[in-house]
């Protein structure tokens, strides 16, 4: 380049580009996992009648006894209560057990999830921003406009590389975009979740915004910046239950019963944590007014979890 001033923007943008990629990159694979709260341990009598009772219905009804009061509302293949041996707890929604993302060394799930986009946005725009950049003297380089020198294979080189690895980081990165849209993990992208009612692929969607909020916050200054802003608190997150789920518990007294908002959504008839609930205190998510109650019909919301999304 012999404009000074395309040098300099070049070298601005290429740092730029640089430093966030590697920002990012540094967040998701040092941020640990979150694990389950507290509230989703068995207690020492529940483990000790667990041990004691073959696996079966008793074994089904000690675990409904201790999940009566958690937000917990989805099931296995068969039905039953989500239980991790391992751990010794009852699994909240849409938690898997930890294991290694062989991607980025570290497990992706709610705590890094918004920094793992970061890091596959940045990472293929820092390629193709080299490709564009080297495409002027690949195209040399193959009309003899380049010296005789070492130097301009390695322009070859560099350009093949930036492209071909541009080719797969936007596959990537288009998927997990797709995914961020339907508020789906990647395991629930090959098997739908399953509620009380049954299967329900659209169950924790609550629309494109709603579901890009969840992931990057509600202030877009913070979404470029690899900085933690994802709504909730790891423990819940709102749900929509297309079908009545007739083992809900009923209204707690004082409490509005859910309520379908504007989008079709049906939002849960008891609070969700305070860090949480705040996605759906617009004007478009609730309403007092007790005439958008969808007759014959009131779903309801449940809180769930996704500390695990595997990658």
């Amino acid at each position: 380049m012999e404009n000074i001033g395309e040098q300099v923007v070049c070298l601005i943008v290429y740092h730029l580009l640089f430093a966030m990629f590697v920002w990012s990159y540094w967040k998701t694979i040092f941020t640990l996992p979150m694990n389950p709260s507290k509230e989703f341990h068995l207690s020492y009598a529940e483990k000790e009648l667990l041990e004691r009772e073959p696996r079966g219905e008793t074994h089904q009804e000690i675990l409904k006894r201790a999940a009566r009061d958690l937000p917990v509302y989805t099931r296995t293949m068969s039905g039953a209560i989500r239980y991790c041996d391992r751990c010794q707890l009852i699994k909240p929604d849409r938690c898997h057990h930890c294991s290694v993302c062989d991607k980025v060394n570290n497990c992706v799930g709610f705590s890094n999830y918004k920094f793992f986009l970061l890091f596959l946005a940045y990472s293929l725009l820092y390629c193709l921003f080299i490709a564009a950049t080297d495409l002027q003297y690949f195209i040399k380089f193959w009309t003899n406009g380049l010296p005789d020198t070492q130097a301009k294979f390695h322009i070859m080189f560099l350009f093949f590389a930036a492209a071909m690895f541009s080719v797969s980081l936007s596959s990537l990165f288009g998927y997990h975009c797709w995914l961020v849209s339907k508020n789906k993990s990647t395991l629930e992208a090959f098997r739908s979740p399953v509620f009380r009612h049954g299967t329900d692929k659209n169950g924790f969607s609550l629309g494109f915004s709603k579901n890009l909020r969840q992931v990057f916050g509600d202030e877009k200054k913070y979404w470029p910046l690899p900085v933690f802003s994802s709504l909730g608190d790891g423990c819940s997150f709102p749900t929509c239950l297309v079908n009545q789920d007739l083992e809900q518990p009923s209204t707690p007294a004082g409490l509005t019963p859910a309520i379908k908002n504007l989008e079709g959504h049906q939002f849960p008839s008891k609070p969700l944590r305070e860090s949480q609930s705040h996605l759906l205190t617009d004007s478009q998510s609730w309403t007092d007014n007790s005439t958008n109650l969808d007759k014959g019909k009131v779903g309801v919301s449940n809180p769930g979890l996704t500390i695990e999304n595997e990658t």
